[in-house]
């Protein structure tokens, strides 16, 4: 029997990590609480970083099947909500562009990374004592992400 082939379920993009499986905003490790509708926005925006998404794709993907709603007043209390959690504003965006009657764009580079590695991710302990501790930065341990490297002595870096 075949195999099914995941397709990454997490972006990172510089200090945020979005897990689409379990609805997560995580940044530098911490989970931001982020509404629904903003951040089915957010996946959608991921998904083509650096290309228009149309508000009306937006429309069909949030609210299928022609559901009444008022669309542009909640798909614009979405995108408030996702800057205000990103710590973006429309008048400056570092990650969402408006593009005024049309749609929004998505700036920066977005990292996916494999959901379902061939090995799980081996904890701290099990690493070679000849890795470079420099190299862990941005990793994940166990279930921790090393942010930087503060000091060490022998086979200990903390």
């Amino acid at each position: 029997m075949a195999e099914a082939i995941q397709s990454p379920n997490i972006a990172r993009f510089e200090s945020f990590e979005v897990n689409l499986r379990s609805g997560e905003l995580l940044k530098n490790g911490v989970r931001i609480k982020l509404p629904e509708q903003s951040f089915q926005i957010l996946a959608i925006l991921l998904e083509r970083p650096g290309q228009v998404v149309m508000r009306q794709e937006i429309q069909k993907r949030l609210w299928p099947d022609d559901t009444v709603v008022e669309f542009e007043n909640s798909i614009n209390a979405a995108i408030k909500r996702l800057r205000v959690a990103l710590g973006d504003s429309a008048e400056e965006p570092l990650y969402i562009e408006t593009l005024a009657r049309r749609g929004y764009r998505f700036k920066v580079r977005v990292e996916w990374i494999d959901p379902s590695p061939a090995k799980p991710q081996a904890a701290l302990a099990s690493v070679p004592a000849d890795y470079s501790a420099s190299r862990l930065i941005g990793r994940k341990v166990s279930h921790y992400r090393v942010l930087e490297i503060l000091g060490g002595r022998g086979m200990v870096k903390v």
